[in-house]
């Protein structure tokens, strides 16, 4: 576990303590995994951990074109919002797989905690912007990115963990025991792709 899970280097370098991944409760892990590879284990040569400030190098804004509209996005504007998201400690918990025989981030999903009056004055967690290169899919790194978001939510102390998907990715996602909510309607209003 050593290798595959980033456990050193400097806190403002890193969205969220990469000592929180070492401390999830392997017990919470839903999915199930072959050929020796599991949530905190992606994989030869491969790294799960926080978003780093370095990532805008190893394409992490390349590998979110794959999922959806990103823009114009300079390594500034990159840094500037890493910096505004890592100043609202306890907040944002983006987590991608590096491949480190190459230095490029090749999955990536975002917890966001939102701090609740209700519940206690807890919080919810919500799970979004999962994405794995195409390079790399068929490698189980979405079931493990899911696997660690949802387990990491539970450490978080959020009281849920909530997810929009499309249709056709219903049967994935209820693996993780996310229930689809009867009577509810996801709605939205959009300004800009």
């Amino acid at each position: 576990m050593e290798d595959s899970v980033l456990h050193n280097g400097t806190s403002e370098h890193h969205l969220y303590d990469p000592a929180i991944l070492l401390r999830l409760d392997g017990s919470q892990f839903k999915g199930t995994y072959k050929n020796g590879i599991s949530p905190l284990q992606p994989g030869e040569n491969l790294q799960i951990r926080p978003l780093h400030k370095d990532d805008f190098e190893k394409g992490y804004v390349q590998l979110l074109k794959e999922l959806t509209s990103v823009g114009d996005l300079s390594k500034k504007k990159f840094e500037e919002r890493f910096n505004e998201m890592h100043a609202c400690k306890d907040t944002y918990y983006i987590t991608v797989i590096e491949d480190i025989s190459i230095g490029k981030v090749i999955a990536s999903a975002s917890l966001v905690k939102e701090q609740k009056f209700i519940h206690h004055a807890t919080a919810r967690g919500r799970v979004e912007d999962v994405v794995v290169s195409d390079e790399y899919r068929g490698k189980q790194l979405g079931k493990i990115l899911l696997d660690v978001l949802v387990a990491l939510s539970k450490e978080l102390n959020c009281y849920k963990v909530s997810l929009e998907c499309k249709d056709k990715l219903v049967d994935f996602y209820l693996q993780f025991g996310f229930e689809r909510t009867v009577g509810q309607n996801y709605m939205q209003q959009r300004y800009f792709d």
